[in-house]
């Protein structure tokens, strides 16, 4: 849970740090920390008839709380980005999950991390190093010094998705199925891995009521809009690396 004067301090910085003459979007540094402080300090809460007042962090689900929760991070997290730059590694963080890369002997790598461990009594963080990590979706490893990643999977998720007969609009279903193929494609490192991926694809498709023809048509326009039909024909590297090549390097929606 963020501390909250410190999660101001961090936002105030923040804000003269990216002010257009102490001012954004008009408002003044002053009048922001002000409503933020008001958006802090006025949560309540029923729980068995009673009423309280939330006094430490923000509510749950609120868009400013996770706001104000990646600034803090984000001045959290400079020591941690300054030893990866100063190392030429790879730093990467989505909310209170972080990957990291590192050539340095293990002992080194704990030693660094219980260093950032003890700089906020608020944070703590915890750890798994190894030749392979999964972050977020993807699984990534150490092959001969070379990154390869593929889509995770928890062992202990099912397969299912909306399903066909629901009530919903078929743009909705179709969405479904280029939604997967792409994060195939943009997750797999290798044709053999999104191979696997496209049939797992397909299983779980098929176990959700979608018709074989309609698996099958929306497949090959993927194919088709790429101009990689051959890939259904043949799992050739090459071209498999020009798509997935592409495709990282697409903005998502979210990222235009």
């Amino acid at each position: 849970m963020i501390p909250r004067n410190g999660a101001l301090v961090a936002l105030e910085q923040f804000l003269e740090k990216h002010a257009i003459n102490g001012r954004i979007n008009g408002m003044t540094i002053g009048t922001l920390i002000k409503l933020a402080v008001t958006v802090l300090e006025t949560n309540s809460f029923v729980f068995e008839g009673k009423y309280y007042k939330q006094i430490r962090g923000g509510a749950m689900g609120s868009p400013f709380t996770m706001t104000l929760a990646n600034i803090y991070m984000l001045k959290w997290e400079q020591l941690l980005v300054e030893h990866q730059k100063a190392h030429n590694e790879l730093y990467g963080r989505y909310i209170d999950d972080v990957f990291m890369t590192s050539n340095l002997s293990l002992d080194k790598i704990n030693f660094m991390l219980d260093v950032v461990n003890n700089q906020d009594e608020n944070i703590r963080i915890t750890r798994s190093i190894g030749l392979n990590a999964q972050f977020l979706d993807v699984s990534v490893y150490n092959n001969q010094g070379q990154l390869k990643t593929t889509v995770f999977h928890k062992p202990s998720a099912a397969p299912y998705i909306l399903p066909f007969l629901s009530d919903h609009p078929r743009h909705i279903h179709r969405g479904i199925i280029k939604a997967a193929l792409l994060r195939a494609v943009r997750l797999c490192s290798y044709v053999q891995d999104f191979n696997e991926e496209r049939l797992r694809i397909e299983v779980t498709l098929l176990l959700n009521d979608y018709p074989p023809k309609f698996i099958s048509y929306h497949f090959k326009k993927f194919f088709q809009q790429n101009n990689v039909t051959l890939l259904l024909e043949q799992l050739d590297d090459e071209i498999y690396q020009g798509l997935h090549r592409k495709q990282i390097s697409l903005p998502t929606r979210h990222e235009r």
